[in-house]
């Protein structure tokens, strides 16, 4: 496979992801705000609230048909792919936003893992809340 069709493959992935992980918010109780809002210093998958918090979410999705070896699929947990510099840059958009939107609610990052089955049409996903704890 070419370098071209991974990365098709990988967007695909990522957006099919998205949207998943936006289902899975709202059945939840989360209103979903925006998805992909992009500036130049950083990007926010999804933004959302819940309990008068907003949620800014990277999500981080994979295809089972990825993974290779079935033994690997319950160990495997792509909301780790989300790294402490990652995460910290969309805190940073984040504030920015909520300057933006001159609002003073509490807000949050989270993370959503999902593992897409693309076969059978299903996907398993977690949800990490804080994932950068308290020390914003």
């Amino acid at each position: 496979m070419s370098i071209d069709d991974k990365d098709n493959v990988r967007k695909r992935v990522g957006k099919i992801g998205e949207d998943i992980a936006c289902q899975f918010l709202e059945r939840k109780g989360f209103k979903i705000l925006e998805r992909n809002y992009r500036k130049p210093w950083g990007e926010i998958d999804i933004i959302a609230e819940r309990a008068g918090i907003v949620r800014f979410l990277e999500v981080k999705a994979v295809s089972r048909e990825n993974l290779g070896d079935d033994s690997r699929e319950m160990d495997y947990r792509p909301e780790e792919m989300a790294t402490r510099e990652k995460l910290m840059k969309v805190a940073r958009t984040a504030e920015l936003y909520m300057q933006a939107k001159k609002d003073k609610r509490e807000f949050q990052v989270d993370v959503v893992g999902v593992i897409l089955d693309e076969h059978s049409q299903k996907a398993r996903c977690r949800l990490i809340e804080q994932a950068l704890g308290d020390n914003l």
